[in-house]
């Protein structure tokens, strides 16, 4: 049975199962008494365990079942959840996770769950502590050579275990043998190879880890393990490998194949009836994995082709409405209008089906919050709030990596450590707030927290040791201004190099991709206070509403999204303000741009009348008029890229195509006001 055409729904599945099961060991921990929490990783994880083993990924099936079993032992009372015990599922989780990704590249899932095994079984039989740990990682190394170990403790699969098990009922020694090379060694895949040689002279080598083609290629660190099968004696086996040059040492243990793992408790497959006391604690709501059965998957790229054909009908759609218009028939005009509702409708579907809640990237967070206060030392309680909140599924599997590094940021560098808030009169538990909105056809994500804010002086220093602010005019610079050159390109405050937020990366890089998705990103912070940064995006990234203006004998659109208002004033209403033309706009002085100059667009000759169209415009509090000849009136347009040849042109976003067939360039609003 081919399981290829079940891969992809194989990933997804998994993937949402994990993310279940993520959400709940959080739950867990912050209340160990709550079974209803185990409940659900424990179904979760079942369900897992199921699908990879009929997909074939033996190590995830195996490394899921030693966890079930330690849940199995914590939803029937047996056992008591302790940090250490947290840890370690929380390791079993990561490492299924990285199985997954490696599935995802194509890649087979396999990897070395020896370890993670181990203590999950320690767990098992109550024998199993951090101290304790330390303690037998420490007697590993000191074991003497020769020493008897388990088949099961090397995780042999069905076919290794029967090939050994033959050859020792023939009286042969079946060994376990780890080679470790110099530290300098240059060609380790050569010295592995002289290796294997010597010990296939002796006798047969039945696996290997990692695998042949990783030590061929090199692909591991300084040591490889071999399940091995000889005549010849433990002594003469080390003596022969160790007579081989740039080989540190070799360490040799028999398996023992008779010897049984410790009986693992038996596995209810149905839930288990509601316990009294702790089960009866009231449950946090917690999606399930469990898709309903009204519901379908679709890849991704099919609703881009759907998006893409729909796109080309939009621009049709408007070249009928202009031809309708033209010929002025009654009848042409209705079926167009009847055809322009339909296709509306079908857009508002099309445009829907491709949003997604935003909870698929937020859900991500609170683990990962929860990992980087324990390097940190710190206390944080990360707070989501509107994570129903819908956005177009090609910005959501981008905007990951930016909103990672900004609340990495604030944990590294916005939130003091507790003594540090004491001090301050704060709580020792910081806050950090992850909130998402719509307004209008935008969506805003903000990353608020509560501490110790940007140190505006510090941030300035640096600007200027890095010559990104000139020193004449440092002093006039104010306060948001200075907080926007965290922004900067190669920007960073970090006195030490580190993982935590980004290895000396500075924000420019998250601002770079957020501005590549059409959006826009700004920060705020009160010293003492707090730092909020808010992005903007773009609901979604193919269809949006524009206004159609002329400027002389081109056509240019301006989103609707950034439009506030479109209006007319007299020549003699224009003034001056340092040496810029400004409006009295609602009791507001607004600066004026003309498209014209900011495009350099030729003069057609014609006379200018004593009245001047604008567009006025916003971005975020900051307003602009752009001057244009005329307005031509509001479209639905398709957004089309400028290609590989024109990139980061200036106040341009992208292009679209007009009903008549011409072109007509897309402003980008942001990049026109200051």
């Amino acid at each position: 049975m081919d399981m290829n055409q079940y891969l992809d729904m194989f990933i997804e599945e998994s993937k949402e199962h994990l993310q279940a099961i993520n959400a709940n060991l959080l739950l867990l921990e912050s209340d160990p008494g709550n079974i209803g929490h185990v409940k659900e990783i424990f179904r979760s994880a079942h369900t897992l365990k199921g699908m990879s083993a009929t997909m074939g990924f033996e190590d995830m099936a195996s490394l899921t079942h030693e966890a079930e079993n330690v849940l199995d032992l914590i939803r029937n009372q047996k056992l008591t959840i302790t940090s250490d015990i947290m840890d370690a599922i929380f390791q079993s989780v990561d490492l299924i996770e990285g199985m997954v990704i490696d599935i995802t590249e194509g890649g087979d899932g396999s990897a070395d769950v020896t370890a993670i095994v181990k203590k999950l079984r320690a767990i098992v039989a109550g024998d199993f502590s951090a101290e304790q740990e330390v303690a037998a990682a420490t007697m590993a190394v000191e074991a003497p050579q020769g020493e008897s170990t388990p088949a099961e403790d090397h995780e042999l699969d069905d076919y290794a275990m029967m090939v050994l098990k033959q050859s020792q009922e023939l009286g042969n020694n079946v060994l376990w043998i780890k080679v470790t090379l110099n530290e300098n060694c240059l060609l380790k895949a050569a010295r592995s190879y002289m290796v294997f040689d010597q010990l296939e002279s002796m006798g047969e080598v039945i696996k290997t880890k990692p695998a042949v083609e990783d030590i061929e290629n090199e692909r591991f660190e300084q040591s490889f393990e071999i399940a091995y099968v000889t005549e010849q004696s433990i002594e003469k086996v080390r003596t022969t490998i160790l007579n081989i040059s740039e080989i540190q040492d070799v360490t040799i243990e028999t398996i023992q194949m008779k010897s049984e793992a410790p009986p693992a408790p038996v596995v209810q497959q149905t839930p288990a009836p509601a316990e009294k006391g702790a089960a009866e604690a009231p449950q946090a709501p917690v999606k399930k994995a469990t898709a309903g059965g009204k519901t379908i998957r679709v890849d991704i790229e099919r609703l881009d082709i759907l998006m893409n054909l729909f796109s080309e009908l939009v621009i049709d759609r408007g070249r009928l409405e202009q031809l309708a218009r033209e010929i002025g028939k009654n009848e042409l005009q209705e079926t167009v209008e009847h055809m322009s509702r339909i296709s509306g409708d079908l857009q508002n579907i099309i445009l829907t089906m491709r949003m997604v809640p935003v909870e698929q990237v937020f859900n991500r967070f609170p683990r990962m919050i929860r990992d980087l206060q324990k390097d940190l030392n710190k206390k944080v309680n990360l707070e989501i709030i509107g994570a129903e909140t819908e956005l177009d599924r090609t910005v959501i599997d981008e905007i990951g990596d930016p909103l990672n590094h900004l609340l990495r940021n604030s944990l590294d560098h916005g939130i003091e450590s507790p003594a540090d808030r004491k001090k301050a009169g704060k709580p020792e538990e910081g806050k950090i707030e992850l909130r998402a909105f719509h307004s209008g056809n935008h969506v805003f994500i903000e990353v608020k927290d509560d501490g110790a804010g940007i140190n505006k002086d510090k941030v300035l220093k640096k600007a200027l040791e890095r010559g990104i602010v000139n020193p004449a005019t440092a002093d006039s610079m104010s306060d948001k201004q200075i907080h926007e050159l965290l922004f900067a390109a190669g920007f960073s405050t970090a006195e030490v190099v580190s993982d935590i937020s980004g290895r000396g990366v500075g924000l420019d890089v998250v601002k770079s991709k957020i501005e590549s998705l059409g959006g826009s990103v700004g920060v705020d912070s009160v010293r003492g206070q707090g730092t909020t940064f808010l992005i903007q995006l773009p609901l979604t990234l193919s269809i949006i509403s524009a206004m159609l203006v002329q400027v002389k004998d081109e056509k240019y659109a301006v989103p609707l999204s950034s439009i506030i208002e479109t209006a007319v004033f007299k020549k003699d209403q224009i003034m001056m303000a340092h040496r810029q033309k400004v409006i009295d706009f609602r009791g507001r002085v607004v600066p004026l741009v003309s498209l014209q100059d900011i495009f350099q667009v030729p003069d057609n000759g014609e006379t200018t009348e004593d009245e001047v169209a604008v567009v006025i415009v916003r971005k975020g509090e900051k307003m602009a008029g752009l001057v244009v000849d005329s307005f031509i009136g509001q479209q639905e347009i398709v957004l089309k890229s400028l290609g590989k040849y024109l990139v980061n042109v200036f106040a341009i976003s992208g292009a679209t195509i007009l009903g008549d067939g011409q072109v007509a360039l897309i402003i980008d609003c942001n990049s026109l006001i200051k």
